[in-house]
């Protein structure tokens, strides 16, 4: 099968079900980041099935157990490629949506995508830690998402500064078993609380995976995103 016909297939029971114009856009993504793949390392998953299923339909299934206000502020910490932030603004383009990262290259293969796709985002070239410092970003967003690889206790850290007051910060992990557990100290300090989680299988064999809700009740003390080296020398 195309890319497309997987992706058709994989999404064919989800809440949100994609259009025409939103499946081309992803067409068009999915060629850019092979092209653009060669030139520098953005994906380590580059099959049709793949990219359909580990990297398209899984940033899509926030749409299966959330729902996104419209005209949401959304930041995607730590975006690498886009995933799930810029899937996210495809499927619902009324979000405000701001791609945050620390490499620049990535920013500029995003800038080209959204260019070529007509949609627009903010692109904020930044460690996730020193952004969470920042007053014009933090505790500003209705929702952060991200699927860096941390564990919890380290992403909450990196997250929960970007989120407002009763807004959300949404995790996608792969098998979160244990580090629940282990987040809820940092959680806590942070001002969040365990809202939901979700657990379920990716469609066509894709794996297991974890969606965990943390909402913002209290506002994050000013300590908090500490420097990174302080953060991965001593986790909260």
């Amino acid at each position: 099968m195309t890319m497309r016909e997987t992706l058709i297939a994989a999404t064919k029971d989800f809440n949100l079900q994609l259009s025409e114009k939103q499946l081309s856009q992803l067409e068009r993504y999915h060629a850019l980041l092979a092209e653009w793949n060669e030139k520098m390392n953005l994906t380590a998953i580059t099959d049709d099935e793949g990219i359909a299923v580990k990297h398209f339909a899984d940033s899509l299934t926030l749409f299966n157990y959330y729902d996104i206000p419209q005209n949401a502020r959304v930041i995607d910490v730590g975006t690498g490629a886009g995933f799930p932030g810029l899937v996210l603004k495809i499927a619902r383009p009324d979000i405000e949506l701001t791609l945050l990262d620390s490499l620049q290259k990535r920013l500029t293969f995003l800038d080209a995508v959204l260019q070529e796709l007509n949609l627009d985002a903010n692109l904020i070239h930044s460690r996730a830690e020193e952004g969470g410092q920042n007053m014009n970003l933090r505790e500003s967003y209705d929702l952060a998402v991200s699927r860096a690889v941390a564990q919890l206790n380290v992403l909450s850290e990196y997250c929960l500064p970007y989120v407002r007051l009763s807004g959300w910060f949404i995790a996608f992990k792969g098998s979160a078993e244990g580090e629940l557990q282990n987040a809820k100290n940092a959680i806590g300090i942070l001002g969040g609380k365990v809202k939901s989680v979700q657990n379920f299988e990716l469609p066509m064999d894709g794996g297991s995976r974890t969606l965990i809700e943390i909402e913002k009740v209290r506002p994050t003390p000013d300590r908090y995103p500490r420097p990174n080296g302080k953060i991965k020398a001593k986790p909260l």
